[in-house]
């Protein structure tokens, strides 16, 4: 469609009176959902309340524009973008309108998050069964466009299986209404010329239906026929998996169970995963509600992301079941997991009783999506063949030969997935950066359908067919069955207005593939060493599985605050990192407005870094993305004012007396704070009388040396920090001394896309610090954004560099120092209270393990927060700013202080420390504060 009619369906959008975004980045960001597929939509339609649908539907027909239904994007399959008007549920229409605890049912809209339905259902004893492993965002309508399943699917069955109800406009407008009176036999009310005529199509297709359908439960490919048979008609189980190609969801009515209140796991280990899958219907044999497998290549990419204490202890082998069994009386549910120990062949098995441990291992294969997204060969792996289930007890010999097939085409896989349905998932690493790699992939996925086909299983088991498998549906069906699928959508659609080139008149598989052919961007400021130098690979690590868009703060994590103080797509994780996929491939350029309104609420926090499955490095790209646009040119105020804080600081430092007074002064600050580009409302911190490293003087003595990096910010606004941790150094039997020279980490200049500078300052620092390191003398940090910069930027920016990479190796936390720290013992804060904030540098790079083991040694009662304390270096004092990080803030970290107006509030990071000061007027501490032998001294 050529411009000036894409503007006339714009506005004819506007004129509806429908709220509506047509940016470049608004189409970048839902061009693409979790799968390959790439596919700009004109517009996106948030609508509000169901005449906003029918009223975009009524400018669809209008117009001859398709419509695209999309819940939180997290389809692998491409059944959510679409070239005309994305619907997203997810904003507006996300409300669960009713529950009923005696009739176990609840009422939805399309776009509630199954986590939020969760936790109005829990109160109660009851939950929704299927829980798909993107639960804490995936929305109830996607579930029931995809018939999503999960991992607990032996007990609670399909969506289809769990859906009471449902409410949807047709393509031409018609309310149709489904759902089961009180005998319990379906009713479909409304749209009776679309009901007459499925009932005409199906009546010349019945032999076909009778025999090619409901051949084992996974089989979810193509139109779910056997539910429109005329003995039974059941036109809600129908709608559930057809993809958003038959109607518009409206409402639902879903059926809720009975939450087991006591669960235990059972981990079985196998040689390999088809010794795995051979062994899953045995497994099923026993009642579990889950049987869940997972290779150790997936293990070995988890355990290399994010290191060997993310495994639970798990029993020897190379591939795994994960089985739980759930009951009411603890004895007996313990009693069957062990009897299941004991009888199964495999070669090692573990019982998890402890609900924490399970969590962590179901956290394992929650990821899975994501964690595969990288493949044992460190390519990126993709989907497209994810999803294929096979009768549970051809399993092993599918996966045998599939892994064959795999090895033939020069690829690697992880398996996993849901055994014991038959269910396989797999991220490949399809060589769609080489000349040709479509057609690659064409013949590979081609060879797949014939394997599946021959074992009579199914393309999908719960993902759907979408872009990705829709073409080749004639591997698994007849082609009587693939002219019903024709005659059922042209009943309900007969324009082929709702999500085309899916199922019906698919479009090719290898046809807009998202990251198909190759892209090189130049002159690059920084390495992205894990990526090969590529930023197109980098960014492409994004597979859009969306859990930036979950509250991740649940699972101690902090990916991503922009997004939860927001719930807009454009401040995820995601929806940046399609942006920049434009970006690489030339449809964007690092200056175009939508890049910028992409990256302007990124926090730098580099939660994704850690947090994110595929590694996202998001602080990272926005470096990159400012260095891109400002070099050489004129740049915002606050970068050369906080961007170039620690130099300003220096200079302060020899006359901080008048510093300070120029910033108190009523009628200087509003003009200081106007011109450093900093917000109104913020508090400055005052420089120090005096900076630590004017004042610090080494001693003479016995102790082990250590190298104390005293940053730019407590050497300036916290030198009693500095002075806290020398005590503790000394206590610990070390004796600190400063750099023989002046060092700066650059970190600043880092946030703020100033990278040459950054370059030339770290390399400074480095040549410094070079010699105390291969001298086997550590380096010590205090503020965890600076040490983090020494352990992990300091690759991006000086990559190759011998002096880096000692330097690198030899930097440590003041908790990792004295954890290495022979004889030495935390001390006793029995009866301390203490609110833990940890810094988002020191969660996603550092680690902040080992002072949580600390503390808990100390004695003292801990409450460790998630999540960003909204600060973050210069972004929440930066004009424009201040809202999102207040919100941010009272995510966790307020609330938490509130709830504990006595406690100790622990905050290493001095952005933290500023934020509980400037929100809470409350002082907090560092690590080594509370360690200070001053402050511990008398305590029993």
């Amino acid at each position: 469609m050529v411009d000036g009619e894409s503007s006339e369906v714009v506005r004819s959008l506007e004129a509806a009176g429908l709220e509506v975004r047509a940016d470049a980045g608004t189409r970048s960001m839902y061009a693409s959902d979790a799968s390959l597929y790439r596919i700009p939509p004109l517009a996106v339609v948030r609508p509000r309340d169901v005449d906003d649908v029918a009223a975009t539907l009524a400018v669809a027909r209008a117009t001859g524009v398709p419509v695209t239904s999309r819940g939180a994007g997290t389809s692998v399959a491409g059944n959510a973008v679409g070239r005309g008007v994305v619907l997203d549920f997810s904003r507006h229409l996300n409300r669960v309108l009713s529950l009923d605890p005696e009739s176990r049912t609840a009422v939805v809209e399309p776009g509630t998050v199954h986590a939020v339905l969760q936790r109005a259902a829990a109160p109660h004893g009851v939950r929704f069964g299927p829980d798909p492993s993107t639960h804490p965002r995936c929305t109830v309508g996607g579930m029931i466009g995809n018939n999503a399943c999960g991992s607990r699917s032996l007990a609670y069955g399909r969506t289809s299986d769990n859906v009471a109800g449902l409410e949807l406009l047709t393509a031409a407008g018609d309310s149709l209404t489904t759902g089961y009176d009180a005998g319990g036999v379906p009713f479909a009310r409304g749209a009776d010329d679309v009901v007459s005529g499925v009932r005409a199509v199906m009546a010349r297709h019945l032999k076909t239906t009778r025999t090619e359908f409901d051949r084992f439960g996974r089989q979810v490919s193509g139109y779910a026929a056997h539910h429109m048979l005329p003995e039974r008609f059941d036109l809600t189980q129908a709608l559930v998996g057809s993809e958003g190609t038959l109607g518009v969801i409206t409402q639902a009515t879903v059926r809720l169970v009975v939450d087991a209140s006591v669960r235990v796991v059972v981990v079985l280990g196998f040689p390999d995963i088809v010794d795995a899958g051979r062994a899953a219907p045995g497994v099923v044999a026993h009642g579990p509600t889950s049987c869940e497998g997972l290779d150790s290549r997936l293990i070995d990419v988890l355990r290399a992301r994010r290191g060997p204490e993310a495994i639970p202890p798990l029993p020897s082998g190379r591939a795994w079941l994960f089985v739980e069994f759930a009951g009411e009386d603890h004895d007996e549910v313990l009693a069957r997991a062990q009897r299941l120990a004991a009888e199964a062949d495999a070669a090692g098995s573990v019982v998890v009783d402890d609900p924490v441990v399970q969590a962590r291992l179901w956290r394992i294969r929650e990821d899975g999506a994501g964690l595969a997204g990288r493949a044992p060969s460190d390519k990126p792996a993709w989907p497209g063949w994810e999803d294929a289930a096979v009768p549970p007890d051809r399993l092993g010999d599918y996966l045998a030969e599939f892994d064959a097939l795999v090895g033939a085409y020069g690829m690697t896989s992880a398996p996993f997935g849901h055994f014991g349905d038959g269910c396989m998932h797999v991220r490949l690493d399809l060589p769609l950066d080489q000349p040709g790699g479509t057609a690659v992939m064409r013949e590979f996925l081609t060879e797949s359908a014939r394997l599946v086909g021959r074992f009579g299983g199914s393309l999908s088991g719960e993902h759907g067919d979408g872009r990705a498998r829709s073409e080749l549906l004639p591997h698994m069906y007849s082609s009587d069955a693939i002219s019903m699928f024709a005659g059922i959508k042209h009943a309900f659609d007969p324009d082929n207005l709702l999500n085309p080139g899916v199922l019906v008149d698919p479009d090719p598989i290898d046809e807009n593939v998202r990251p198909a052919g190759t892209f090189t961007v130049p002159g690059l400021a920084l390495a992205y060493p894990h990526d090969g130098g590529d930023l197109a690979q980098a960014v492409h690590r994004c597979t859009g599985v969306g859990k930036c868009r979950a509250d991740n703060t649940a699972a101690g994590g902090v990916m991503c605050p922009s997004y939860l103080a927001t719930r807009e797509e454009k401040d995820s994780t995601r929806g940046r990192a399609r942006v920049l996929q434009d970006v690489v491939r030339g449809e964007l350029s690092w200056s175009d407005p939508a890049v910028h309104d992409a990256l302007d609420l990124c926090l730098s926090c580099k939660g994704c870094a850690s947090d994110c499955p595929t590694g996202i490095d998001m602080a990272t790209y926005k470096s990159e993305a400012l260095h891109q646009t400002y070099r050489r040119r004129l740049r915002p105020r606050s970068h050369y004012t906080l961007g170039r804080l620690p130099m300003w600081a220096r200079l302060a430092g020899r006359v901080p007396g008048v510093a300070n007074r120029s910033l108190t002064l009523p009628l200087l600050k509003p003009v200081a704070l106007w011109l450093a580009g900093v917000d109104g409302r913020r508090s400055i911190p005052a420089f120090a009388a005096r900076p630590f490293r004017r004042t610090f003087a080494a001693q003479r003595s016995e102790r082990t040396p250590v190298v104390l990096f005293a940053d730019s910010f407590t050497d300036s606004f916290s030198p009693e920090v500095a002075e806290s941790m020398v005590r503790v150094l000394r206590a610990a039997g070390y004796e600190p001394r400063l750099p023989s020279g002046s060092v700066c980490c650059g970190l600043t200049w880092i946030t703020t896309g100033q990278l040459d500078s950054a370059r030339s300052i770290l390399r400074r620092t480095v040549a410094t610090l070079a010699a105390d390191a291969r001298a086997g003398v550590p380096i010590v940090g205090i503020e965890p954004s600076c040490t983090a910069v020494l352990r992990s930027d300091v690759h991006e920016l000086l990559p190759g560099d011998p002096d880096a990479s000692v330097v690198a190796a030899g930097v440590r936390t003041l908790a990792e120092l004295l954890a290495e720290t022979p004889g030495w013992r935390a001390p006793d804060l029995t009866g301390t209270e203490v609110v833990a904030q940890p810094h988002c540098h020191h969660h996603a790079v550092l680690g902040w393990k080992t002072d949580a083991d600390l503390l808990r040694d100390t004695g003292a009662t801990v409450r460790t927060l998630a999540g960003c304390c909204g600060l973050a270096g210069n972004f929440g004092v930066e004009r424009g700013h201040y809202e999102v990080s207040v919100a941010v803030a009272g995510q966790n970290l307020l609330p938490a202080l509130d709830a504990a107006p006595d406690a100790v509030v622990l905050a290493d990071g001095f952005s933290c420390r500023t934020q509980v000061d400037d929100l809470r007027s409350r002082p907090a501490v560092h690590l080594a504060q509370l360690l200070d032998p001053e402050r511990t001294a008398g305590r029993p």
